[in-house]
C-alpha cells in the first residue's frame, strides 16, 4: 500500500501563527501616530471652521457694498421730487442742518479755543507767537472742520435720519407707500439725502468760523497777541483756492458720505426695535471710518503739492 503524501508545511503560517508577541516599542510608536493624527484632525477642523467664516463675511459684505451702491444710484435717478417739491427737502434741512446748529457751534468754539492755547504755548519757544492766526485758521479750514462737523454730524444727524426711516420700516409705513403707488425712495429717501448733502458744508463753515473767533478770544482777548498781526497774518496765509474751496470740497463729499449710509442702513434695516438700534450704532460707526479714510485720501489728492 502507497505511503499517504504528507502534506507540504506552509511556512507562512507558521510565521504568522508563532504566536510570538509583538515588540513593545512597535506598539507604542503605532500609538503616537494615531496620537498625533488624532491630535492634527481638531486643529484643521479650526482652520476650516475660520476660513468659511471669513469666506461667509467677505460675501456678505461684498453683497451689501453692491446693494448699497445700487441704492444709491436709485437715489439720484428718484431725486426728481426730491428737486421739483422742494418744500420737502427744505423740512429736512430744518431737521438735520438747524437742529445741528448749537452742536456745531459750541464744538467749534471750543476747538478753537484748544488750538489757541496750545498753538501759542509751540510758537512761543520759537519766537513766532504772531503767527497764531495762520495756525489756527489753516488748521481748522484744512482739516478740523470739515472733518470734526462731519463726525458730529454723523453722530447727531445720521444716527436720526437712519432712526426715522428704520422705524417707518418696523411700522410698515413705507410698505403703505408702495400700497399707495407711491415711491419710498423718491418721497422719504432722496430729500433727506439731498438735506444732509446741502447741510453738511454750511455746517462745517460755521464750525470753522466758530473755532476761528475762539482762538481769538484766547489769543488775542486772554493771551495778549497783537491783534494787527493776528488777522493780518491769517489773511495772507489763507489762500481761497487752495485752502477754503478745497475745505468746502471736504465737506461735500463728507455729507454725501455720510448721507449715502445713513439712508441706506434705515432703509436695509431689519424691521425690529433690535435691527433698528443696530443700524444706528452701524451707521455712526461707518460715517466716522468712511470720512476719516476719505479724509486722508482727498488730503493726498489735494495738497501734495502744496
Amino acid at each position: 500500500m502507497a505511503d499517504t503524501p504528507k502534506p507540504k508545511s506552509n511556512k507562512n503560517s507558521k510565521k504568522a501563527g508563532s504566536g510570538k508577541p509583538i515588540p513593545s516599542n512597535r506598539r507604542v510608536s503605532h500609538a503616537g501616530r494615531m496620537a498625533h493624527v488624532s491630535s492634527k484632525a481638531p486643529a484643521i477642523g479650526k482652520i476650516v471652521q475660520l476660513l468659511t467664516g471669513f469666506g461667509h463675511s467677505l460675501t456678505e459684505f461684498l453683497w451689501s457694498l453692491g446693494f448699497a451702491a445700487r441704492f444709491f444710484l436709485a437715489v439720484l435717478l428718484h431725486s426728481g421730487m426730491a428737486l421739483r417739491r422742494f418744500q420737502l427737502t427744505i423740512r429736512e434741512l430744518y431737521f438735520t442742518g438747524v437742529l445741528s446748529i448749537i452742536i456745531i457751534l459750541v464744538s467749534g468754539l471750543f476747538v478753537g479755543m484748544v488750538l489757541g492755547l496750545q498753538g501759542y504755548e509751540t510758537l512761543q519757544r520759537y519766537g513766532s507767537s504772531e503767527a497764531l492766526g495762520v495756525l489756527v485758521a489753516l488748521s481748522l479750514v484744512r482739516e478740523l472742520g470739515p472733518v470734526v462737523a462731519a463726525l458730529l454730524f454723523a453722530s447727531r444727524a445720521g444716527s436720526a435720519i437712519t432712526a426715522e426711516i428704520g422705524l417707518m420700516k418696523a411700522t410698515e409705513q413705507l410698505s403703505a407707500m408702495e400700497m399707495m403707488a407711491v415711491n419710498p425712495i423718491a418721497r422719504v429717501v432722496a430729500p433727506r439725502f439731498w438735506a444732509g448733502v446741502i447741510s453738511m458744508p454750511l455746517l462745517a463753515a460755521l464750525f470753522s468760523a466758530m473755532g476761528i473767533f475762539g482762538g481769538y478770544l484766547v489769543g488775542v482777548v486772554l493771551i495778549g497777541v497783537d491783534v494787527g498781526s493776528f488777522w493780518s497774518q491769517m489773511q495772507a496765509s489763507v489762500d481761497f483756492r487752495e485752502d477754503i474751496v478745497n475745505g468746502v470740497i471736504k465737506s461735500f463729499v463728507f455729507g454725501i458720505i455720510i448721507s449715502w449710509i445713513a439712508v441706506f442702513e434705515g432703509y436695509d434695516s431689519d424691521p425690529t426695535a433690535e435691527g433698528v438700534s443696530r443700524a444706528t450704532t452701524n451707521t455712526v460707526v461707518t460715517s466716522s471710518l468712511s470720512v476719516l479714510a476719505a479724509d486722508f485720501i482727498l488730503t493726498a489728492l489735494m495738497f501734495r503739492g502744496a
